[in-house]
């Protein structure tokens, strides 16, 4: 790419950036961001519940990966992988879209280490849009993703949720999502704007800052928020601690029901004690910095070239 495109990028600003750009273009960020690590987060997901599984015995998410592909094949740790991109290409389109118009009227289209308040709170209220969409994704996604999930495919999964348990039961870790989202996005857009300014002080389109900076923000925001997606995990799945590997209808059966927030965390104490609260760590950080930095790529990229192309052809 040319240094006159990366000027006439840089000379933008984010107001001039037509809608369908940040549209568009956070679409296409939330289906890599999702997708392309999908694998360790089902690795995640395994190592959260309560439900017994090989998974949580191995020392690291590449064995517990290994342990999912030789026990029940190639393509057993993708199951759900399409209810996450159904859900994360508008939640993610209206997530990057609600941040850079929050960013550009707390800034005043100016940048710096002085407003990084206002990339935190312009996160914040990205964040509570994105997660209103993408909550039943995420527990589609989490029950597919499951050890012995009975569900054929995304959509039956979906059906037998909400026939069994109500259109309540795709929104009862929302709470759960906000109270962990709202300081990981916060931790990751103060955090990538920072590094932004660092490593790419003239704002300019510039690939490399772009992947560090979104890898290095989204691992610190992932291990910070790790505790309360141990509880999102558990309020999703809602899982039975000695559920019968041998019943392959295990949810079905479960006999718990974990209603809130509270429930969760007595459980996994009860459970696992405080370590409960750290399970899926390094997956979770092994998800999140690439997946991450591709996003941020990605998304830099094509506001990059939508917006070059919309400049040369008005």
């Amino acid at each position: 790419m040319g240094g006159g495109g990366e000027d006439e990028y840089e000379s933008l600003p984010t107001h001039s950036i037509p809608l369908q750009v940040h549209l568009a273009a956070g679409a296409l960020a939330g289906a890599v961001e999702h997708c392309v690590m999908f694998p360790f987060d089902s690795v995640k997901t395994r190592m959260q519940s309560l439900c017994p599984c090989p998974e949580t015995k191995c020392p690291t998410p590449v064995h517990s990966l290994m342990s999912i592909v030789k026990r029940e094949g190639w393509l057993r740790p993708l199951r759900g992988v399409n209810a996450v991109a159904a859900g994360s290409m508008p939640a993610h389109a209206l997530y990057f879209t609600v941040y850079e118009k929050m960013k550009s009227f707390l800034t005043g289209n100016t940048a710096g280490h002085e407003h990084t308040l206002a990339y935190g709170a312009s996160g914040v209220v990205a964040t509570l849009i994105h997660d209103a969409v993408m909550n039943p994704a995420e527990v589609v996604k989490q029950r597919m993703q499951m050890a012995y999930s009975p569900y054929g495919s995304s959509l039956e999964c979906a059906r037998c949720v909400y026939n069994r348990e109500g259109f309540a039961a795709f929104y009862r870790s929302y709470t759960t999502q906000l109270a962990m989202n709202v300081p990981f996005q916060a931790i990751h857009f103060m955090g990538y704007e920072f590094w932004q300014q660092v490593l790419n002080p003239e704002h300019k389109y510039d690939p490399k800052s772009h992947l560090i900076a979104g890898g290095l923000a989204g691992g610190l925001a992932a291990a910070v928020t790790t505790p309360m997606d141990c509880v999102k995990t558990v309020l999703n799945t809602q899982q039975a601690a000695e559920a019968d590997p041998s019943n392959r209808r295990i949810f079905l059966k479960a006999r718990y029901r974990y209603r809130g927030i509270s429930d969760a965390v007595r459980t996994i104490y009860s459970q696992r004690g405080m370590a409960g609260f750290s399970c899926g760590l390094q997956a979770r950080v092994i998800f999140q910095v690439p997946a991450t930095a591709l996003s941020w790529s990605v998304y830099e990229l094509f506001k990059f070239m939508l917006s070059f192309e919309g400049g040369h052809s008005s």
